[in-house]
């Protein structure tokens, strides 16, 4: 992976936030998933990104370089750090990507901060919590499902986490408390839906978490917004999909 511009940390919320900005052109912000690192979601997509956009790279609460604060994680809350970041760099409006977790918050800036956002990216996110497989959330089911993150997942996040995060001990404790989070989760009402202005590319993979159905509510609920289902692909390849994912970023963002 290519080196960052600029690298660095913002103090908002009371989060000591880590960032990367690569390249030039209009911003972009890339927010990874649970458990996740700039590197671990974005590798394979952050140099090509570069050559069109100014690619501001997040490490959330708690994740990568930035440490745990106690404080709840939620969509609103880190989405109120994102644009803490946006205003120590002095963006006024980003495009905003996110896998998973990042997806929710990049859908609640789009919902609860629509004056920063020039268009929104969600990856593998629900809006109901009946948007995901019954296997997800069913323990007994999870060990047979080919929808699961792979013990070589679970071991590269668990490595990353270890050699980045400021307090490398607490992993098996962060995973059941995002896990405890994610489950809570009840996502948007039609009516903020439906409130929805930026420009917004749902992204899923067709082997997802998310149901290709609740794909479809989504692109419903969401005005104007559009549906890339990606084939042969599962909630954790769908960054990995750099030959199917930049030529749609290409049609969409400016």
């Amino acid at each position: 992976m290519t080196e960052p511009r600029a690298q660095g940390y913002v103090d908002v919320n009371g989060v000591h936030m880590y960032y990367e900005v690569y390249g030039e052109g209009s911003p972009l912000v890339l927010l990874h998933g649970g458990i996740m690192t700039i590197d671990l979601n974005f590798a394979s997509l952050i140099p090509p990104l570069a050559t069109r956009h100014t690619v501001i790279a997040v490490e959330m609460q708690g994740h990568g370089r930035t440490a745990d604060t106690g404080r709840a994680i939620t969509p609103a809350a880190l989405a109120s750090d994102v644009v803490g970041l946006l205003d120590h760099l002095g963006i006024e409006r980003a495009h905003v990507l996110g896998h998973s977790m990042g997806g929710a918050v990049a859908l609640e800036l789009a919902v609860s901060h629509p004056d920063r956002v020039r268009s929104v990216v969600p990856m593998s996110i629900s809006v109901r919590p009946d948007g995901t497989h019954e296997e997800i959330t069913d323990p007994s089911k999870q060990a047979t499902s080919t929808r699961m993150p792979t013990a070589q997942d679970f071991a590269e996040m668990t490595e990353a986490y270890k050699r980045l995060s400021p307090h490398p001990e607490h992993f098996d404790d962060f995973l059941a408390m995002l896990s405890a989070v994610a489950s809570q989760l009840e996502g948007w009402s039609d009516a903020q839906l439906a409130g929805v202005s930026a420009p917004t590319m749902l992204m899923i993979g067709d082997n997802d978490f998310t149901t290709v159905e609740h794909g479809a509510l989504m692109l419903r609920l969401i005005p104007g917004s559009q549906l890339a289902v990606l084939p042969g692909t599962t909630h954790m390849t769908i960054t990995r999909r750099a030959d199917l994912v930049l030529p749609i970023l290409a049609g969409f963002l400016d």
